[in-house]
Parts: C-alpha cells; sequence; structure tokens
C-alpha cells in the first residue's frame, strides 16, 4: 500500500518489524490484554486480511486491523482501533479506517462489519439495519455493517475468526 499522510501522522502496511509496538500500543490503549493478544493471534491464524499503522517520526502511534470472516466469506471484520494517548483527537483513528475502508473496497470486499460505538462509526456509513437479521454471538445495536460491494445478500450470519472467542 502506498504510505498515506494525515496531517501529524503516516499511514502504511504493517510490517513484521512493528508487531512489538502494536503489541505495546494495544496493550497501552485497553484495559486488558485481549484486543493485543486478539491480533497476535489473528497473524498466527492468519486471519488478518491487513493491519494499517500510523507513524510519528517513525514511532508506531496508530494501528487498525481488518480479519477474515468465516461468515459471509468474502468479508472483513474492523477491529480493534487504537491510538496512543497523546496522539488522540487528532484524526488519526479516523484516517487508519478510512484508509482501510478504502483498500477493502478496492480489493472487492463485499461487506465490513464493527462491534462499536454507533455515534462513531456512524461517520464512516456503518449501519446496524446492514446487518439486521444477521446472527452473531455479538448481535446488538453495537454490531453494524458498511456494504462496499454487495450485489447479493451476505448470508444469514457473521461468524468471526476462532480468535475472537477469546475476547
Amino acid at each position: 500500500m502506498t504510505t498515506k499522510h494525515n496531517a501529524a501522522a503516516t499511514i502504511r502496511d504493517e510490517r513484521p518489524r512493528d508487531a512489538d509496538a502494536v503489541h505495546a500500543l494495544l496493550l497501552e490503549c485497553f484495559p486488558t490484554a485481549a484486543e493485543a493478544n486478539l491480533v497476535r493471534q489473528l497473524r498466527q491464524d492468519g486471519d488478518t486480511a491487513f493491519s494499517l499503522v500510523a507513524l510519528a517520526s517513525d514511532t508506531v502511534v496508530g494501528h487498525v486491523v481488518f480479519s477474515r470472516l468465516v461468515a459471509p466469506k468474502g468479508c472483513l471484520a474492523l477491529a480493534p482501533v487504537a491510538v496512543t494517548t497523546s496522539w488522540r483527537r487528532q484524526g488519526i483513528a479516523a484516517a487508519l479506517i478510512e484508509a482501510g475502508i478504502a483498500r477493502a473496497k478496492a480489493q472487492g470486499v463485499a461487506l465490513l462489519v464493527v462491534l462499536g460505538d454507533p455515534a462513531y462509526y456512524r461517520r464512516f456509513g456503518f449501519r446496524g439495519h446492514t446487518v439486521r437479521g444477521m446472527t452473531s454471538p455479538y448481535a446488538g445495536p453495537n454490531l453494524m455493517g458498511l456494504a462496499l460491494a454487495m450485489d447479493r445478500s451476505p448470508g444469514d450470519a457473521i461468524v468471526h475468526p476462532p480468535a475472537f472467542e477469546s475476547v
């Protein structure tokens, strides 16, 4: 992926050498190690479709991962997204999410799903009605979808990769 510049950070594909910095970032940003362990397990299982980092002065200050869903096929989950405390409220998370959405769209991904704050994710086009009627252990008002290239019904179930079972 070509690098994309935010006013404060550069966004690029995560590289293997970024793994430790991403792990430390996730430990800083979440109350438990669950998200850091999730990302590590997604990598180990080969379920990561792509992962992006935001860099400021060659330091990882943000991260987002998009993982392959077991079902529906050809669809991805966005989770988690994190930005170090000192870099928050500068548009870095939004830039990471927008870059990920653009990449997913370019790759022909049919549907993105996210479990998160509707007030935040609506700005990117995620809506609850997109996944309404689909079964998921995460069903509820915080499960949303963004249709990118759906020319057919995505199916009746959202099945995340096995790594999500530990979150």
